[in-house]
């Protein structure tokens, strides 16, 4: 698992689409903004500046919401409260959502994507060694997560748990932005919160198009996206103390350098890239054909 300030590497290539004929010929409203501490942007074709503004002021509304969930930077969101209190009574119904999808994915991994691996990675990155860092190990262990419409909460008597979403909920937030925009009547937009979501065609009605892009810049692979999500994990794009940022929950390191998927849900699409930096190969393929339209892009 990884960090808020985890980065992605994908380069959107865009360009190349015919462009709308009539008044809104080359227009093309643009917004740029962050979201979990990640560079976020969106670019709606053959719309003006003026059309788009109510859209994106809704945009940045929601955003602020999903900050006051997912956030573990702000000392008044649900996950920050879950990790200070050790339960959280009422719950969003979008806190409830993600920790049904990690449970799944906890589940399908054979418990390698977990994300109550929170306090080992705050050892790591804090430079722990010896006892402090066995202390912060025990710590980690998603079947202790209980949670329903009422509760979330931590069980057993271990000292120091606590989760970060960080591997699954820029998709999530992905997700939920597309669904404001498709709120707004938007068909046909290429979205980017930490993870990419293309709705729709280009002008053209032709795919979007994304390239997989490694931490030195090098693309791997170009992809067509229409009505589908990707998501890219680098593990060495950020390192802690010369480990990884993308933890196994026992610490070892990850297994492979970059990890991208593509599948209708960007959530998802987030939490298997970051789970199959932590597989092998043959395990990584039995993972994702467990999450019916989930493709592997890039794993090297």
């Amino acid at each position: 698992m990884s960090s808020l300030s985890r980065r992605r590497f994908l380069t959107i290539a865009a360009a190349g689409a015919a462009i709308p004929t009539g008044a809104l010929a080359n227009v093309t409203a643009r917004w740029r903004g962050v979201a979990l501490g990640a560079q976020t942007s969106m670019q709606i074709a053959g719309v003006s500046e003026r059309q788009a503004a109510p859209v994106f002021a809704a945009v940045e509304q929601e955003l602020n919401r999903l900050e006051t969930i997912f956030s573990l930077y702000r000392t008044d969101s649900e996950l920050s409260r879950l990790n200070r209190d050790g339960s959280l009574s009422a719950p969003s119904a979008e806190l409830l959502n993600v920790l049904s999808v990690c449970s799944t994915l906890h589940r399908a991994s054979g418990g390698v994507f977990d994300p109550s691996v929170q306090p080992l990675w705050a050892a790591m990155a804090r430079g722990e060694t010896g006892q402090a860092l066995d202390q912060a190990r025990a710590a980690v262990g998603f079947d202790a997560v209980r949670f329903d419409t009422t509760i979330v909460r931590f069980v057993g008597d271990t000292p120091g748990q606590a989760l970060t979403l960080n591997g699954i909920a820029q998709g999530a937030i992905t997700d939920r932005i597309s669904a404001v925009l498709r709120h707004h009547g938007m068909r046909d937009v290429l979205v980017n919160m930490g993870e990419v979501a293309a709705l729709g065609t280009r002008v053209d009605g032709t795919p979007w198009q994304a390239g997989i892009a490694d931490p030195s810049g090098q693309i791997h692979q170009r992809i067509s996206l229409t009505d589908r999500a990707l998501a890219t994990s680098a593990p060495l794009g950020m390192t802690l103390h010369n480990h990884s940022h993308i933890l196994h929950p026992n610490g070892q390191p990850a297994t492979h350098s970059l990890a991208s998927v593509s599948a209708p849900s960007a959530a998802v699409a987030d939490g298997l890239s970051t789970a199959l930096c932590l597989v092998g190969p043959e395990q990584a393929q039995t993972l994702v054909n467990q999450f019916p339209g989930a493709r592997i892009e890039v794993l090297a």
